[in-house]
């Protein structure tokens, strides 16, 4: 099934200044997230910021900056579904598909995206605005996660998704991000 913008959600999840340093390819993964942020604000495509703990592991890195219309949510459980105000809120959006792009892909990632999968939301995890410490974890979640159905996309392929079609004012704004 395709990503539309008028149907999902894009969740980022605890891209936060402590965990940042310690994964796997942090730079593109900032990168990539950032056009995510940036496709979903030119789309109308809601936008929740998780933090986990936030005095402890600091806020949203500055390179994401404030992502316009973005709700940002502290948490501490590790999938965002038990969270009571992060359930609630999505669940208010009243959108059935789920883009996730985050840290760390094994623990926050995976947990939430199977508590979505298991409530029937389609699920699609953006595997290079996605990371982990290492590469067994990463690679461990993205086939756990396909295994369960998740979708496993890359950036462009979200961004193109929710564009839908070519020649369009959004699709001049963002083709020079995916180039």
């Amino acid at each position: 099934m395709l990503i539309r913008s008028s149907e999902s959600a894009l969740l980022v999840i605890d891209m936060q200044e402590r965990l940042v340093p310690a994964m796997l390819a942090p730079a593109r993964t900032i990168r990539n997230t950032k056009t995510l942020l940036l496709a979903a604000a030119e789309l109308d495509v809601p936008v929740i910021v998780t933090e986990q703990y936030p005095e402890g592991l600091g806020a949203t890195v500055p390179e994401l900056g404030r992502a316009p219309g973005a709700t940002v949510i502290s948490k501490t459980h590790f999938s965002c579904m038990e969270e009571p105000s992060f359930a609630a809120h999505f669940r208010s959006l009243g959108r059935k598909q789920a883009v996730i792009a985050g840290m760390e892909a094994h623990i926050c990632v995976m947990q939430t995206a199977a508590s979505l999968i298991e409530e029937g939301v389609d699920v699609f995890v953006v595997s290079d605005a996605t990371a982990s410490r290492s590469a067994e974890s990463e690679s461990a979640c993205i086939a756990r996660l396909s295994a369960m159905g998740a979708g496993i996309v890359t950036t462009e392929m979200v961004v193109f998704e929710w564009l839908n079609r070519a020649g369009t004012p959004a699709f001049k704004k963002l083709l020079p991000l995916v180039k």
